[in-house]
């Protein structure tokens, strides 16, 4: 069985989708962005603030399922720009602890809504 998972403390979808989906025990987050959950805008001041507010609404949508990043397994991380990744590495590793998911990381050409950053996890229950 499938549940949508929706939270109003992280940005609505800019497009036909779900927040995350519960589904056999996993919580897939779907690609998440810097977006203000209050304006529906980028936040301002670069990868760095665009990274931490994709992870606070990736740690809300988490946290509407039940679950945390504590229960994070993997991650996406796609970036339009990979000459930024020590900044959103820094911002990353203050969201996740001793063990932290696997994670891949590519460079890509452009993201919806002007983003410079998408992330997307998945999590234990």
């Amino acid at each position: 069985m499938l549940e949508a998972i929706r939270s109003d403390k992280a940005a609505a979808p800019i497009g036909p989708y779900s927040q995350a989906i519960r589904a056999n025990g996993f919580i897939f987050v779907a690609g998440e962005k810097g977006l203000d959950p209050k304006t529906g805008q980028i936040v301002p001041g670069g990868i760095a603030a665009e990274t931490r507010q994709t992870l606070e609404n990736i740690k809300n949508i988490l946290e509407a399922a039940g679950s945390s990043l504590d229960k994070a397994v993997q991650s996406f991380v796609f970036m339009t720009d990979l000459s930024e990744f020590a900044a959103m590495n820094a911002v990353y590793a203050e969201y996740f602890g001793e063990n932290p998911p696997g994670r891949t990381t590519v460079q890509v050409s452009a993201l919806p809504a002007g983003a410079h950053i998408e992330i997307t996890i998945t999590a234990l229950e």
